[in-house]
């Protein structure tokens, strides 16, 4: 078995929210993806990646911003892991 990795940052941590970042890996060498390699989002939201058939198999942990710090920037937080496993 060979896996594929697909990694959605949303803009909420719920799953039918929309995808705002993306990147994907491919074990099985059929596609070779490249970072920046496409304008639109494979999936709109990380619910339409679970319904074609992509397994949820991490969340990203929900941590509270510290006080006075709420409308920091920073990384992308809402991350969630995908992988689909292939023969």
């Amino acid at each position: 078995m060979k896996q594929q990795v697909l990694v959605l940052y949303l803009t909420t941590s719920a799953l039918d929210s929309k995808v705002v970042g993306w990147s994907r890996y491919d074990g099985t060498s059929a596609t070779t993806p490249t970072t920046g390699d496409s304008d639109e989002p494979p999936y709109e939201s990380g619910l339409e990646a679970l319904q074609d058939g992509w397994r949820l198999f991490q969340a990203a942990q929900l941590i509270p911003p510290y006080p006075g710090h709420e409308y920091d920037t920073s990384f992308l937080k809402h991350e969630f892991f995908f992988e689909k496993l292939q023969a």
